[in-house]
């Protein structure tokens, strides 16, 4: 086990805690709301809660975070709104971005969410631009982004690995490996052995860790987050994780995953382990831990309510949110047949 610094008191143990469950909780549901038909296109991050949380611990509510198309984890552990994030998932008007992102691009700027996207690595160039602003403005913001292994091999990310390097940066590159690329075992397509080795090419910190050891994230991540404020560049985090279910929904994992493997990680569960280590430490006992569990179980399923209460957008609003300024438009209900004709 990992020996946690002082800093890692019991507060910030137990936030650690109910950030990850309610990360579950929300999938769970977020899986069940899929499972009916109510939202589409749903990738689930139960089993990667511990990265985001051990890394976003230390961020502040201003500083930036960008995700992938899985990611809700990343939303929650900086602070989105539960409410309106399965707003944004059913489509409603309430949602994050009104309905019009869904589940892959949850964007909320006033928490430094700066969006979900569901290209593959296309966010990784957008971390870079944000961390230049706040080096270029003299601000010690700090700029996190999430991607999986299938985007460590993209040209997006090494030519912002290089940029990041040579101008020193304050940004951290994490790629949540899940140990497959939608069905594609990483080891196939990853050359040299590892991802976090390839930081050595730009002459930055490349770290392996355990993504499913919640006190770990929280030590390497530490470690990322001040030098990246102190104005020492960047660092590469792969953080080895599993992801319990399919790529989606649709996915059926026997094809190209042994139950064995399954079981394998699910026995390395990061809840487990981090409940484990709090009632061990004295930090809380079981009991209060279940309390956390039904608090967060609770908030999920008021956030659901309140998505399914909501209204949809108006139909006029396709034209907003567009661009800055956009020509007056008046919606009508022309099928695509008679546009064809006019």
């Amino acid at each position: 086990m990992v020996t946690t610094s002082s800093s890692l008191d019991d507060k910030t143990l137990l936030w650690m805690y109910e950030t990850m469950i309610t990360i579950r909780r929300f999938e769970e549901e977020a899986r069940r709301q899929a499972d009916q038909g109510k939202l589409r296109g749903m990738h689930s991050s139960v089993g990667q809660e511990a990265v985001p949380t051990g890394i976003c611990a230390h961020l502040k509510g201003d500083d930036y975070v960008l995700g992938t198309h899985r990611s809700h984890h990343h939303c929650i552990a900086k602070g989105v709104d539960l409410k309106e994030m399965m707003a944004e998932l059913l489509g409603r008007a309430t949602g994050t971005n009104k309905g019009k992102g869904g589940t892959m691009h949850i964007a909320d700027m006033t928490k430094g969410m700066l969006g979900a996207n569901g290209v593959v690595g296309s966010n990784i160039p957008v971390a870079t631009g944000a961390a230049l602003s706040a080096q270029l403005r003299g601000v010690d913001n700090v700029s996190v982004v999430f991607f999986g292994d299938g985007a460590s091999s993209q040209g997006s990310l090494h030519e912002s690995l290089n940029l990041a390097g040579i101008w020193k940066l304050p940004v951290i590159f994490v790629c949540e490996n899940n140990r497959y690329a939608e069905s594609t075992p990483s080891e196939y397509v990853v050359s040299g052995g590892s991802v976090a080795n390839r930081a050595d090419g730009y002459g930055i910190p490349g770290v392996m860790a355990d993504g499913q050891n919640a006190l770990e994230m929280y030590e390497i991540g530490g470690e990322a987050v001040a030098r990246a404020r102190a104005g020492d560049g960047p660092t590469l985090i792969e953080a080895m994780t599993y992801r319990y279910f399919g790529h989606f929904g649709a996915d059926d994992t026997s094809l190209y995953r042994s139950p064995e493997e399954e079981e394998y990680y699910r026995e390395k569960d990061c809840l487990d382990r981090l409940s484990r280590h709090i009632v061990e430490a004295g930090a809380a006992g079981e009991d209060d831990l279940k309390v956390i569990d039904v608090r967060a179980t609770a908030a999920v399923a008021e956030a659901s309510k309140f998505a399914e209460e909501s209204p949809w957008p108006e139909p006029g609003e396709i034209y907003d949110d567009v661009y800055i300024s956009y020509p007056e438009q008046r919606f009508t209900s022309v099928s695509m047949g008679e546009a064809a004709q006019a």
